[in-house]
């Protein structure tokens, strides 16, 4: 099953998983909506066939939920009792964080084996060095913050561009980096907003007249339009510009990367529940596939690095 929100490659994992389970000589069914699905038996039997040309798309074709019923108790036996009705013997969960959270509260009541792939375009789980989605939507925002740059040096303008991140800025900071962004404004850090109405200043003094800032939308100082506001009351007559990528950054075709990311975990879960394995996030650190236990997953964020942080400034100049 997939749950919380979509990210690019998927598809990609849910091939993977359908095949290699038939592979294996395992019945695979299909979760539909998540843990909503899961409550309401919305359960499915998958074949080859139903997996077919789906690796290059975006969404999921089991769709996906937030299901504020399952994190009750009886929403958890409500599901329990879907899965022992359909004969589900294991269960691989593609998500995000608040996916394994719910998975973590599931397991303390009920004993079902279970492998998590981590589906979130943040990169905001510990246990794996990329999540999948993440380079698909890091890719999208760079591609759209280049033309950006575009118009704004045509017509010599500030631009402030918000990136998807409400508690991660992995978003912000690599495609900022990836596109000759000025400032990246990101939660992990504290934004002075001097700061950065001095650079803005700086570059007008050097007659630099384009100035790209990508905000992370769960920045501590605020949305992009905050930003521009700031920015507005210093410099009057500066041309500002704001946009907000929003959803465009969760939808397409998954990248190359995705596609690999997302095959290889699915394969490895399968051959993790088939090895007996659970309760555990398939994940790949070093290029190595790793498996992280659920409690684990959820304690927080990898750390940024500091020399990303600190090449911002110098690469800006």
């Amino acid at each position: 099953m997939t749950s919380g929100g979509d990210s690019p490659g998927m598809n990609a994992a849910i091939r993977a998983i359908v095949r290699t389970g038939i592979y294996r000589g395992m019945n695979v069914y299909g979760i539909r909506r998540g843990y909503q699905g899961m409550i309401e038996g919305d359960i499915i039997p998958m074949k080859t066939t139903d997996v077919s040309n789906i690796i290059c798309r975006g969404g999921t074709i089991l769709k996906t939920a937030r299901s504020k019923e399952f994190m009750t108790d009886e929403g958890m036996e409500k599901a329990y009792v879907q899965l022992t009705g359909n004969n589900i013997e294991a269960l691989i969960l593609i998500g995000g964080d608040g996916t394994f959270r719910g998975a973590n509260k599931f397991f303390e009541k009920y004993t079902i084996p279970a492998v998590g792939l981590p589906g979130t375009i943040d990169k905001d789980l510990v246990g794996t060095d990329y999540t999948i989605g993440f380079d698909t939507a890091v890719n999208t925002a760079m591609e759209a913050i280049d033309k950006i740059k575009d118009t704004a040096e045509a017509h010599d303008r500030v631009f402030v561009v918000e990136v998807m991140g409400r508690d991660a800025g992995y978003i912000a900071l690599y495609s900022g980096i990836a596109s000759g962004a000025e400032d990246i404004l990101i939660p992990e850090t504290i934004t002075d907003i001097e700061d950065v109405l001095n650079r803005i200043d700086d570059d007008e003094r050097r007659k630099k007249s384009v100035h790209i800032i990508v905000v992370a939308e769960g920045d501590d100082f605020g949305s992009a339009e905050k930003v521009h506001e700031s920015i507005a009351q210093r410099f009057p007559n500066k041309d500002i510009r704001t946009c907000v990528l929003g959803h465009i950054q969760r939808g397409g075709s998954p990248s190359f990367a995705d596609r690999i990311l997302a095959s290889r975990l699915g394969y490895a879960a399968v051959n993790a529940i088939y090895e007996g394995k659970t309760q555990v996030m398939a994940g790949i650190i070093n290029n190595e596939i790793v498996f992280t236990p659920f409690a684990n997953v959820v304690k927080g964020a990898p750390p940024m690095h500091s020399d990303l942080l600190n090449m911002i400034r110098v690469l800006s100049v």
